[in-house]
């Protein structure tokens, strides 16, 4: 790696290390603290700000300033409201539904309160602060690095080292998933890295004196793509997935927590067995990709969240370890196979001219809206099945895979797109191979999700945690 790259790397792994020591274990500090009920707010309000991000980012980060200034601004202002956050926990409950509640009530409205407690509205400010970051370290990277193809995975895979390092601190504290100490983590990480930002090559708004809309910056010049029949599809199916899919960012540590199935005494290390996987999966995904072309992986990942549900489901009655731990370990398959593909997909499938567009809806689609509104299902559909506080994880779980599942098989009978690894590498002169060019618009992908997350991710990816 060349020294820029290097310090590029550093950046990464600083970046996703702020997302990942709290992201993950933040629903262990709530429980201790009697707060669990705003667990679907929490989970919510990042999704929220991961549709604001595109319109701070094209009105404000990419004319005005300098990239590596937004960035080391949006991650000061952050990391002090996520030290402040847990300094703000108070106990906090849901008033119990009515045996008459309506499906308004029960989904829409009755979580509300949550949204106003301190904590989530700190959160907020914190993560309308980072959701712009993560483009904004992509941005920086791509424009100093010599070599895009050829250097940028390696810069980005310092950015899963870092949620996985972010996640294994958090099982180091004293009280683990517990600690507030996770906040102070992310925080002192942010700090660092807004210092560290100062020092990065200077990189100018990158659409200084250029026109814009609000239409363009939300991607709407790419709904045109909506008279393919396929693409239709596509973006229906990934839009519906992502709302099972939410329940898993925002629930899966805390159902890992309770049938303990811990390493080091903590379910936030155990969750990061899914990014070491994502590493795994992201090595192989060329070669899986050109074997089997962008319908068959696309349905890989959608059956690969169908399985995830249904070994928790099924093993949480006993708490079956091996269905848990595998449940999380495909969280490589899930990510890559979908969310990656996906936006390989829309890469080969939108003209030259809209393709940033393109690839902004999809993330408003599917991180944004998708699980945003996920979220919240998931929330009400949790609380429903909560009864004196015990969790019925086996059918909060069956739910998910049953919805996934359809999907799935919707998808399978109505997507018929040829297209395939070899054609978009084919049409790229700059590229050596086919293999490389998808190997890197893969990598390069990565830094869209979120969820869990990363995404998220990722995850994001809302998107959340890689």
């Amino acid at each position: 790696m060349s020294p820029i790259a290097i310090r590029l790397g550093i950046m990464m792994f600083l970046q996703f290390f702020v997302w990942g020591a709290w992201y993950v274990s933040m629903t262990g500090f709530f429980s201790d603290q009697q707060m669990g009920d705003v667990t679907g707010a929490a989970y919510t309000i990042g999704p929220i700000a991961a549709i604001i991000a595109p319109l701070f980012l094209g009105v404000i980060a990419d004319r005005i300033f300098a990239s590596q200034k937004v960035l080391s601004t949006l991650h000061l202002i952050g990391a002090i409201a996520i030290i402040l956050a847990p300094m703000t926990a108070a106990g906090f409950s849901l008033d119990k539904l009515p045996d008459d509640a309506s499906w308004i009530d029960v989904y829409l409205l009755h979580d509300l309160p949550a949204f106003q407690q301190p904590m989530v509205l700190l959160l907020l400010v914190h993560l309308l602060c980072y959701m712009p970051t993560i483009s904004l370290t992509t941005s920086i990277s791509f424009q100093h690095l010599e070599d895009q193809e050829k250097e940028f995975p390696y810069v980005r895979v310092f950015g899963t080292i870092g949620w996985i390092v972010g996640n294994i601190s958090v099982s180091l504290l004293a009280t683990k998933d517990a600690s507030a100490g996770q906040f102070y983590l992310a925080g002192g990480a942010g700090l660092l890295l807004a210092g560290f930002s100062m020092t990065l090559p200077n990189t100018p708004p990158p659409n200084k004196g250029k026109s814009t809309s609000i239409g363009q910056i939300l991607g709407m010049d790419s709904l045109r793509l909506f008279k393919d029949r396929n693409y239709s599809v596509f973006m229906l199916c990934s839009f519906l997935l992502c709302i099972p899919l939410a329940g898993y960012y925002a629930y899966a540590r805390s159902y890992v927590d309770s049938s303990q199935v811990l390493i080091n005494g903590s379910a936030t290390f155990t969750m990061s067995l899914g990014q070491m996987s994502e590493i795994f999966f992201m090595i192989i995904m060329p070669l899986m990709f050109m074997r089997l072309g962008v319908k068959w992986m696309l349905v890989a990942g959608m059956g690969a969240w169908v399985l995830r549900y249904a070994l928790f489901s099924i093993g949480a009655d006993d708490s079956i370890a091996w269905m848990i731990i595998l449940g999380v370990l495909l969280h490589g398959i899930c990510y890559d196979f979908f969310f990656v593909t996906g936006m390989i997909y829309v890469d080969k499938k939108a003209p030259e001219e809209i393709r940033n567009q393109a690839q902004g809806f999809l993330v408003l689609v599917t991180q944004g809206l998708g699980l945003g509104i996920g979220a919240k299902l998931f929330a009400a559909h949790s609380t429903v099945n909560t009864v004196d506080g015990v969790a019925d994880w086996a059918t909060i779980w069956e739910y998910p895979a049953i919805f996934a599942l359809v999907i799935m098989v919707v998808f399978v009978l109505l997507f018929n797109d040829k297209t395939s690894g070899e054609a978009h590498g084919s049409s790229d002169k700059n590229s050596e191979s086919p293999n490389d060019d998808v190997y890197a618009k893969a990598s390069a992908a990565l830094e869209t999700a979120g969820a869990d997350g990363e995404s998220c991710s990722t995850d994001e990816d809302c998107g959340t945690s890689s």
